[in-house]
């Protein structure tokens, strides 16, 4: 065990002497958080600039004004008609409410004229607005009917709802969806720079023969397969501690909620640590030499990533691609995590820990065979 650990603190001076290849390391999870937060970060709600033309001078329409004032995520500019078509082409205005002459009139009497909307971006702009208008004017309209034509009964009708002492109170849920994605993009960027950092700590250990250096140390009272504990040791550490920068950075500096407990979290992280091990054990044990264990990695990592949906997610992707998707070990990641973003107890997901827990041990046990029957001098055993 003693020699393990010098080997461990081996690895980690040489990866300090090369500051810039640590700061990578480490700071590349960082710059995936950060991609995410400008991606998916300023997806809140924005205001609707709306138009109004009041071409009446009543009561009602002015009331109908003030009314669309008062809305939240609105905001309002009185404009004149001739301004009407350069506000709206030009993008200055999302959509124009035109009210015509008589329309006080025509809501006492109830059967109001209609409001004109004008936008060029359809129903998604103009439909927030004429759900509340539709609601407003459709009371004013009701309070004309039951008035009849007695004017007086109206007004007092209109002033009683003006004033009316019934409340809505109103609660406003935040929208966690955008935490969500910003969420499962990190975890995504943060999946494929664990598997390049581990398959290039682990090839460390073929360039060492290849420059004679693994020899060197087998001279020493230290055995091949303290040897090989000794990197995968420090794969470990190295990778937990990128889920720990990332992790932190996302909910400490960018305030982002994951949508379920940190340790649950840095759990399942973990767990996919081992597999990224295993497998960059077995990309190695496969190379012949450094270059080719560099080539094998970037026909591996990026094409499982990439299907997997740790770029975008994979339900765009065709069906057949989805199937084979379920072949990688990140997409069950990315599954476990989403399910728990969705409210599933940690512990009801066995399932995904077992198939993650299998694709541990397939690759592990790849590397062990290959390496156990290689015959060439260059390799561990």
């Amino acid at each position: 065990m003693k020699d393990i650990f010098w080997l461990v603190k081996n690895v980690f001076k040489i990866l300090l002497k090369k500051k810039f290849s640590f700061l990578i390391i480490v700071g590349l999870p960082i710059v995936g958080v950060i991609l995410s937060f400008l991606m998916y970060g300023s997806s809140d709600r924005t205001e609707l600039r709306v138009g109004i033309v009041n071409n009446d001078s009543g009561e009602i329409s002015r009331d109908v004004v003030s009314f669309i004032k008062s809305q939240e995520h609105v905001k309002v500019s009185e404009i004149k008609n001739a301004e009407v078509n350069d506000r709206v082409a030009g993008g200055k205005l999302d959509c124009v409410v035109i009210i015509d002459r008589g329309f006080s009139q025509s809501a006492m009497s109830g059967n109001p004229d209609p409001v004109r909307i004008i936008s060029i971006k359809g129903e998604a702009v103009t439909s927030y607005i004429k759900s509340y208008l539709n609601n407003y004017i459709g009371d004013i309209a009701a309070f004309g009917r039951l008035a009849g034509n007695n004017q007086d009964k109206f007004h007092q009708l209109y002033e009683d709802y003006q004033r009316s002492t019934f409340k809505v109170h109103s609660v406003s849920l935040q929208d966690t969806s955008k935490y969500q994605n910003m969420t499962y993009q990190t975890i995504g960027y943060l999946v494929m720079f664990m598997l390049f950092a581990a398959v290039n700590l682990s090839n460390m250990m073929t360039k060492e023969k290849e420059r004679r250096t693994y020899f060197r140390i087998l001279s020493a009272p230290v055995t091949a397969k303290a040897y090989v504990l000794s990197n995968i040791l420090s794969n470990l550490i190295i990778m937990v501690i990128q889920i720990l920068v990332t992790l932190t950075v996302m909910t400490k500096i960018f305030h982002i909620n994951i949508g379920f407990p940190f340790w649950e979290m840095f759990g399942v992280l973990t767990l996919f640590a081992l597999i990224a091990i295993g497998l960059s054990l077995a990309i190695v044990a496969l190379a012949d030499s450094s270059a080719a264990a560099g080539a094998f990695e970037n026909l591996v990592v990026v094409p499982t990533c990439l299907i997997s949906g740790c770029f975008f997610p994979a339900d765009i992707m065709p069906e057949v691609l989805q199937k084979i998707a379920d072949f990688t070990p990140q997409r069950w990641l990315l599954d476990t995590i989403t399910k728990l973003q969705q409210g599933e107890a940690f512990s009801h997901l066995y399932v995904n820990y077992l198939i993650l827990i299998a694709f541990a041990a397939v690759f592990f046990l790849i590397a062990v065979y290959k390496i156990a029957r290689q015959n060439d001098v260059r390799n561990f055993v």
